[in-house]
């Protein structure tokens, strides 16, 4: 065959049944064979070789290091040596060419690929295997089975020596799956024990405070609830952190960068999961935005935690830092996004009231009555969503940005009025004080946050100074039955000024309220002259 050039061809059909019925069970994972050579002799001088496969008698034998599989093959391709090819080099090397890359490959997948270390710690004992393949391979090249010059032909070396850049690899993919099923598994439901009126702040329970929904925020000094999804994240981000501290450098670079694509995972999963959620005033919302407050202040501490038991190589690369702003706008985000969905609804409602005209006939003093008590009922349920769940300061900041939008929307209605009968004076200044009595619990419990605020060690600004429209709205129904002199002299004295009213506003209400006289025309003229 060699002399007519068919040698490949020849041996291509003994190669196959090689593989199949020899090689292909001898490297089966969990069931080792061993291989007997008998010589049986013949006539003539002539005798018959047989390799006989013989199942272990011992089931407890494991494959764990390969030496079983390794001095198995190597006893095949002995007799293949000997009895096939009769130690010619030419020949055994062309019957390595046609069954080695399948042989390493069903090596590779049935064995080394399943051997990888679960856990990096057990990394250095899959050393004695590399020195196994190491032997195993140079065995085969003596042999001449494979080449000792090409490099190629040291398949199974190359594999057993880049375990680390395998367990890592495989590692990582395991690691996003686990991020990836537990950010879509996640109902991200409110515990029972925060959906009362009661912030965080106020629940003193050891079954609240130990709750995994409640973590700390590492440089606010405060408590926040979070969605399981986010804790568990974190927890197994730590974890990554944990294995890079005592992970080689290529491992370390793998575990840095599954580490950040989990956490990144966060923002391409969630945000679309709860689309619809994020277009109405919900609980849900307010957790996402205390998640993403959550994930940028720990990762902002994963340089202070972690950073000085990093491998010294990867220290200058792995960096977190960058991604703490993306998370921290994210979470403004969606607190701005909500402000403005209720600062629309309460807008809506108020639309109703047609600009507070004509109070003093009945229907049109139902109709702006009914907006009031919308408007009340829209802050009420607002303020049992935000309170139990926002930071008390963040709460605060964003209950006085929407009440801000109320009373200075009532307060602008009222003061474009141009013309005001007696009665509708009297009826404004009802729906006034019916919007500041049902709202003086919300009121009250934002001065209560205000104060605790200031108690530990923050100043607590004046109510009035955090909702600048509500001293303003408040004055505006003390106005409303003011006698015309009464209303000059608080522009003169500037107790007006300081409520936020302009000279132009103040001449316009005048006008409105009062009808032409020479009283009027002194007062504006008084009013006109002080020096501001």
């Amino acid at each position: 065959m060699e002399v007519v050039g068919i040698l490949d061809y020849g041996l291509a059909k003994v190669a196959d049944l090689k593989i199949k019925y020899v090689i292909s069970p001898a490297v089966s994972y969990g069931s080792p064979i061993t291989f007997v050579e008998e010589l049986n002799p013949g006539p003539e001088k002539m005798s018959e070789a047989i390799l006989r496969m013989v199942p272990s008698v011992d089931d407890k034998i494991e494959n764990v290091d390969g030496k079983t599989i390794y001095s198995g093959i190597i006893q095949v391709v002995k007799f293949i040596h000997k009895r096939i090819c009769l130690q010619n080099g030419s020949w055994v090397r062309c019957f390595g060419r046609l069954t080695w890359p399948r042989i390493s490959e069903l090596i590779i997948s049935n064995f080394l690929s399943k051997v990888v270390p679960e856990d990096a710690s057990k990394l250095a004992d899959f050393q004695k295997i590399i020195n196994h393949t190491s032997e195993f391979e140079a065995a085969l090249k003596e042999m001449m089975f494979i080449s000792a010059s090409d490099n190629k032909d040291a398949r199974l070396s190359n594999f057993a020596e880049n375990v680390e850049v395998h367990f890592a690899s495989r590692k990582k993919t395991e690691i996003l799956a686990k991020a990836r099923n537990l950010l879509l598994q996640c109902d991200f439901a409110v515990p029972q024990e925060y959906t009362g009126k009661d912030p965080i702040c106020k629940n003193d329970g050891m079954s609240v405070d130990s709750s995994e929904h409640v973590v700390d925020l590492l440089f606010m000094s405060e408590r926040c609830v979070v969605t399981k999804a986010a804790s568990q994240l974190m927890k197994l981000v730590h974890q990554i952190l944990q294995d890079i501290c005592l992970s080689s450098t290529r491992v370390a670079f793998e575990f840095y960068h599954a580490a950040r694509d989990a956490i990144l995972l966060y923002e391409a999963i969630v945000p679309v999961k709860l689309e619809r959620q994020l277009e109405g005033i919900n609980q849900v919302a307010v957790l996402m935005h205390n998640d993403c407050l959550y994930l940028s202040q720990e990762i902002l501490g994963f340089a202070f935690e972690y950073h000085s038991d990093f491998p010294s190589s990867i220290k200058e690369h792995a960096v977190f830092a960058d991604m703490a702003p993306r998370f921290h706008l994210m979470a403004e985000e969606i607190l701005q996004r909500q402000i403005q969905i209720v600062i629309f609804n309460l807008r809506e409602a108020l639309d109703g009231a047609d600009g507070f005209q004509n109070t003093h006939q009945i229907q049109q003093f139902e109709s702006a009555k009914f907006s009031i008590e919308q408007v009340v009922f829209i802050l009420e349920k607002v303020h049992i969503i935000w309170e139990p769940l926002l930071l008390p300061s963040t709460y605060n900041r964003s209950m006085c940005t929407v009440l801000e939008s109320v009373f200075s929307r009532i307060t602008r209605d009222i003061l474009l009025l141009d013309d005001m009968a007696a009665e509708e004076t009297l009826q404004l200044q009802r729906l006034i004080h019916l919007m500041l009595e049902n709202l003086s619990s919300l009121l009250e419990s934002l001065a209560a946050v205000n104060q605790k605020g200031k108690t530990e060690g923050d100043f607590a600004r004046p109510l009035d100074d955090l909702i600048p429209s509500l001293c303003k709205f408040r004055k505006l129904a003390e106005l409303l039955d003011m006698p015309l002199r009464s209303i000059t002299a608080a522009w003169e004295s500037g107790e007006l000024l300081s409520c936020g009213f302009t000279l132009s506003e103040i001449e316009d209400f005048i006008k409105a309220i009062f009808a032409d006289s020479t009283l009027r025309k002194e007062c504006l003229w008084r009013i006109e002259n002080v020096p501001l």
